[in-house]
């Protein structure tokens, strides 16, 4: 079931929104996620370009059954997974401070 918003949270959120540390906040989110992402896209798309233009290379035993594209599949997932912490520790030591304060003074405002 979805709230009415209220003339008043509408305003605190404008106000907020037009705040240096809200435009502080959307700058750091957007420098991490950015850079971030991109850099992302480019190590999967080289995996699967690899994988389809580069069979030798993929296919070259690195030990026993294992080669060098079983290797690169699996850094996908190591890599997701350090991104992953590396974005929480990030959110948490940046932007986690800033958005709980502004959130604490949205509430507080339209509270009153």
């Amino acid at each position: 079931m979805a709230e009415k918003v209220s003339a008043e949270a509408h305003a605190a959120y404008q106000r907020i929104h037009a705040t240096p540390e809200f435009a502080e906040l959307k700058r750091s989110y957007f420098g991490f996620v950015v850079p971030v992402t991109i850099a992302f896209m480019v190590w999967y798309l080289a995996y699967v370009l690899l994988s389809n233009y580069a069979h030798g290379f993929m296919a070259h035993k690195l030990f026993g059954n294992i080669n060098v594209a079983l290797v690169f599949g699996l850094l996908q997932f190591l890599t997701t997974f350090i991104i992953a912490v590396w974005y929480a520790r990030f959110a948490a030591a940046r932007m986690d401070p800033t958005a709980d304060r502004l959130r604490d003074e949205f509430e507080a405002e339209i509270e009153r």
